[in-house]
């Protein structure tokens, strides 16, 4: 069974934080109004930064894992986001509660992310991961796990797809491209 690819999306694929005028080189603009919009309807839609290269980059991962939405947008994120990118629909994370209390100094979703990868080995990519959720995986997942923080104001980089490849060779025994 292949690791699962949980991939987060505001942060890795839209970098939210980057500076508000400065759309980042490669991505483009889309407005949105998903159903967790909290702007009322009158407001200004969300506006989303993707760049198309990042679902080739996913797609050629596919062959090393089972891709999955780790993100708020939930199945959302197959409408608003997967079609921008070239990406099929994804199953997600259907979150018991969003942005609720995290064990210990973690990050709400660390907990949900364990539950969901039940013991099978999994990359995550998300903005909010730090010190105390890798204590929590070691602790509270026995299989490997890579948790890739993304930064938020730059969105993944070469860097972090090549190291999703190696990780994904080192923890199947195979190549990815």
């Amino acid at each position: 069974m292949k690791p699962l690819l949980l991939i987060d999306v505001d942060g890795p694929l839209n970098p939210y934080a980057a500076k508000a005028q400065r759309r980042p080189e490669g991505y483009t603009t889309h407005r949105m109004r998903p159903t967790g919009w909290r702007q009322a309807e009158s407001a200004k839609p969300l506006r989303v930064w993707l760049n198309p290269a990042h679902g080739e980059e996913l797609l050629a991962l596919a062959d090393a894992y089972e891709p999955v939405w780790a993100t708020t947008w939930k199945d959302e994120a197959n409408d608003w986001i997967g079609p921008h990118l070239g990406l099929p629909r994804l199953p997600f994370v259907d979150w018991p509660s969003m942005h609720g209390r995290a064990p210990r100094g973690t990050f709400w979703k660390t907990q949900y992310v364990v539950a969901y990868a039940d013991g099978r080995p999994f990359a995550w990519i998300d903005d909010d991961i730090g010190p105390m959720d890798h204590e929590y995986v070691e602790l509270h997942h026995p299989a490997p796990a890579l948790l890739l923080r993304i930064d938020e104001r730059i969105g993944l980089v070469r860097e972090d797809f090549d190291a999703l490849a190696a990780w994904a060779a080192q923890h199947t025994g195979g190549h990815v491209s």
